[in-house]
């Protein structure tokens, strides 16, 4: 298994990486910033001749009580078929629904009618990346008084049933530890960790990855 520290590629960023070409492991991007086109990508496609990249989406808005947007899961498979990242990742919420987006990650009851729901989501982004998706823990600052799990044990319940992975953000666990007052250790304890591929902090601009064999 190798375990590398990667950055979080911003736009600010983008020409200095190219010019000093730093020793970090990893590239992560957010997936909407590329998917049209834009000449980033340019950039990026030579960028990842030497860094893996990490594709990190905001927009498939898993959670969601409707149908997944098909137009947005194309586009995201096209732009993963032409960077064949390291990980690809998405989060533990909804942002939209009836092809109305909003502007931030909302979080959903946990109960086995959204698990079932989430879990179908995930197997259908799966399934259409022809990849393994890693599911993030979201920043939450309200809870459903009718969930019949915690976080924790509702993410387990997708990684058993989908296969999928985790990214663990550490930030946005302690954000919830202090919001809800659970102890953030009893909650990594529930995780298999042998799912857990990426851990972000929000603190810093590192990234830690890991894989099973060389990504290349």
């Amino acid at each position: 298994m190798i375990v590398t520290a990667g950055i979080g590629l911003r736009s600010t960023h983008v020409a200095e990486v190219e010019a000093r070409r730093p020793r970090v492991g990893f590239l992560e991007i957010h997936a909407e910033n590329y998917m049209s086109g834009s000449p980033a990508l340019a950039a990026l496609n030579r960028l990842r001749c030497d860094y893996p990249i990490s594709l990190h989406g905001v927009g498939l808005s898993l959670g969601s009580a409707g149908a997944l947007d098909t137009r947005h899961l194309a586009r995201f498979k096209s732009l993963a078929d032409q960077l064949d990242p390291a990980f690809v990742s998405e989060h533990l919420s909804w942002c939209g629904a009836n092809a109305i987006y909003l502007n931030d990650l909302l979080p959903l009851p946990y109960t086995e009618e959204s698990l079932d729901l989430f879990c179908s989501h995930v197997d259908q982004v799966q399934d259409g990346l022809g990849r393994q998706l890693l599911v993030e823990n979201p920043a939450t600052y309200l809870r459903f008084r009718h969930s019949t799990m915690d976080e924790a044990g509702f993410l387990r319940a997708v990684v058993e049933r989908t296969g999928c992975g985790v990214l663990c953000d550490v930030n946005n666990l302690y954000v919830n530890a202090q919001n809800f007052g659970f102890d953030p250790i009893g909650y990594l304890d529930v995780l298999p960790a042998s799912a857990v591929a990426e851990i972000p902090s929000r603190r810093a601009p590192l990234q830690c990855g890991r894989w099973l064999s060389d990504p290349d």
